[in-house]
Parts: C-alpha cells; structure tokens; sequence
C-alpha cells in the first residue's frame, strides 16, 4: 500500500542559523477510478481510504447512494516497471441493475480539475440529482448551537495525526449535534477528505447522514456543499470563507452553512433556523 507520509532531507534556516535535517512530508499521487473497468476520473490525493475515496466520489456524483449499489471495489493494473502494483488505479463494479453514467472526456475533466461546472447549470445538476432532501431519514430535526459549533475547529484539529506530523494535510470531519466525533478523514485535498467520509457511510449503510454536521478545514467551496448535499448533510461548518455559489447551493437545498468558525465567532450564509433563536443586534447607523 502507498505511504501516507514521507522523508526528505531540507535546509532549514532559524535566525539566520542553517542547518540540515530531515523533514516529514505528506504523501500525494494519483488515483486513477475506474467504474466497471472503463476509467471514470483521476484525482490527486494522499493514500489510504481508497476504496471509501472512490465510493464517496460516486456518491457526490450521484452515481449511488446505497452500499447494495455497490458490487465490489479492488485495486487493479498500475503496476511498475518492476512488477510491483502501484495500488493508484481502483475499479468499482456496480451492481446489476445500476444505471451506468456515460462515462465522457468532460467529466475526466471535472473531476481532475475539482473546478466544477458553473453558474446555474451546476445549481441544476445537483437539484436534479440529489437523492434526500435535508434531513430526510431523521428522526428530528436537526438543531445546532453556537456553542457546540464553537467546539468543532478544536476537536478537528486535534484529531488530527499526520497533520501534525506534516503541517500538510486538510481534514473534513463529521459531527453529532452534540459536538460528538464521529468520524474523522485526512487528505492533501479537502474535497478527498469529504469523499472518504461519504465513503465509508456508504460502505456501512448510514446514509443519508440525516443527523450529522460535517466540519472541514479551509474554505468551503460549491464542490463541497455538493458533495454534503448528495450524502444527505443537512449542515456544514468551516474555518474560512464560502464562495458565493457554495452560499446559493446551501440556500437552494435547505442547508445550513457556517464559515469562519474561529472561536465563538462565526458567520451563518443560509439555514440560521437551525441555530437556537439568538437576537440579532441591527448595526449602528
């Protein structure tokens, strides 16, 4: 299997003093997803949970949404000029009876470039695909404090491993409403990090994710609001700034979305009637 992390020998400099010594790096290669033996995308990404990886992959893009649409997944060619197998080429075999996308030049393109389609043609991709709506398969609504989301940076980050060994990891993590880890993944991408998670609910039979909140490092981009949507994740909450289209897919689907986490400040962009009834103060004149 391919190492999560690396050594590699560096020049460090500290108040104008040099010296050499080794550092540890994360690891980043390619893994190439095949769906039924023809190749589907190709993603850059730090090994480990590479099965839950592809799985989530196809769950953000609406190609499943259950473990039994899932025949198998296993490593396949990729091997090296020795013989070794690289283990950076995985095939998913769907199960009978599942609808197989056609697989295009256009979607290897998207899902390399994670810069997704744009404007209002992706707004409608996803309205049209999803499976749940917010929260459906939950026993109760959802409902969030400041105080519990205020916790979350914190508990992300110092669930973190490598990271703190590398500096050099993002990690998307999912929460109970009561602040609770559940699940925790680490990858040099945000958006394989979410795909892990997503990935692994599936393999387990726990989606949709009705009554989690998952928590990212970074920003939160529409690519991430997507793939929270298609695992049915009524909210999500991260450390920097949404992008306008993130904002306009959470108000679209009924999610609620939280950015610059940092403490006990945070903005809500869409879905505030999950947060407790606070009083909104109007600005001075």
């Amino acid at each position: 299997m391919g190492r999560v992390t690396a050594r590699h020998r560096v020049v460090r400099i500290r108040d104008g003093a040099v010296s050499e010594r080794p550092d540890t790096l994360v690891v980043e290669e390619p893994l190439e997803i095949r769906l039924n033996g023809r190749r589907l995308a190709v993603t850059m990404r730090t090994p480990g949970d590479d099965f839950a990886l592809a799985a989530g992959f196809l769950v953000s893009e609406g190609v499943v949404a259950a473990a039994g649409e899932v025949a198998h997944i296993r490593y396949c060619a990729g091997a090296t000029e020795d013989g070794a197998n690289t283990y950076n080429v995985v095939d998913v075999r769907l199960a009978e009876g599942v609808p197989v996308p056609e697989v295009s030049l256009e979607r290897n393109v998207y899902t390399t470039s994670s810069c997704g389609l744009c404007g209002k043609a992706s707004l409608e991709a996803v309205r049209t695909t999803a499976r749940w709506r917010p929260e459906q398969g939950s026993a109760a609504p959802l409902h969030l404090t400041p105080a519990v989301l205020s916790g979350l940076p914190d508990t992300l980050r110092s669930a973190q491993r490598v990271f703190d060994r590398t500096g050099g990891l993002h990690a998307a993590a999912l929460f109970s409403p009561a602040g609770e880890l559940l699940d925790l993944r680490e990858d040099v991408g945000r958006h394989n990090a979410v795909d892990k998670l997503v990935g692994r609910a599936l393999r387990e039979g726990l989606l949709p994710l009705a009554g989690a909140v998952l928590m990212v490092s970074g920003r939160a981009s529409f690519e991430l609001v997507q793939k929270a949507v298609m695992a049915g994740i009524p909210a999500l909450a991260a450390v920097s700034a949404p992008s306008s289209l993130a904002v306009e897919l959470a108000d679209e689907t009924g999610m609620t979305l939280v950015g610059f986490l940092r403490g006990s400040s945070m903005n809500v962009y869409a879905g505030a009637g999950r947060l407790e009834p606070l009083p909104v103060q109007s600005p001075a004149p």
